[in-house]
């Protein structure tokens, strides 16, 4: 583990404070598990290459309009 510091404002150092106590653990795990619900929640942005290394090569920018717009907005 390495150690780290960081700035918080007054409300933020009492708000950990309080986790912290009402909890009984430290401020460092309180921070530590913080961060890493705040990783879970963030959304997997690798979809867009997904599946990207298939196909014939062809560059979107190379593909027309009227074939990327064909049934959007269909239901």
């Amino acid at each position: 583990m390495k150690k780290t510091s960081l700035y918080l404002s007054d409300d933020d150092e009492a708000l950990l404070e309080r986790l912290a106590a009402r909890k009984g653990m430290t401020r460092a795990r309180i921070l530590r598990e913080a961060l890493a619900a705040y990783d879970a929640q963030e959304p997997d942005r690798d979809f867009a290459m997904v599946g990207a290394h298939e196909g014939d090569g062809t560059s979107v920018a190379d593909i027309p309009e009227e074939e990327l717009l064909r049934g959007f907005g269909e239901q």
